[in-house]
């Protein structure tokens, strides 16, 4: 037996860890409801070098990751795109292979 395999968008946004709020009610605002949050340690880009301080958080990011269709993603990016500069958030949008579609 093959398995179905299909095409749809995987979502990955680092947030600051006070914001993910913000972007799970944009998800569920596009029709995606199914997620993960993963823990972002440190990391470096254009401001230069950053680590989550366990004290104070105050540098703490999370990766909100999502599969879903190019409609509900469209959807997501629509509502995500004024808040990209203003919040300091990162949008990765690429193309997967998944099994069992229908899920996404």
């Amino acid at each position: 037996m093959i398995a179905n395999i299909v095409q749809r968008r995987r979502i990955e946004v680092l947030v600051d860890r006070p914001l993910v709020p913000l972007v799970i009610d944009a998800a569920n605002r596009a029709g995606i409801s199914g997620y993960s949050l993963l823990r972002v340690e440190g990391g470096a880009g254009r401001n230069g070098a950053w680590a989550d301080e366990e004290i104070s958080g105050a540098q703490a990011k999370q990766i909100f990751l999502a599969v879903a269709s190019q409609e509900k993603t469209d959807r997501l990016v629509d509502h995500l795109s004024p808040l990209l500069d203003s919040h300091g958030l990162v949008l990765f949008v690429g193309t997967v292979d998944v099994v069992r579609g229908g899920r996404f």
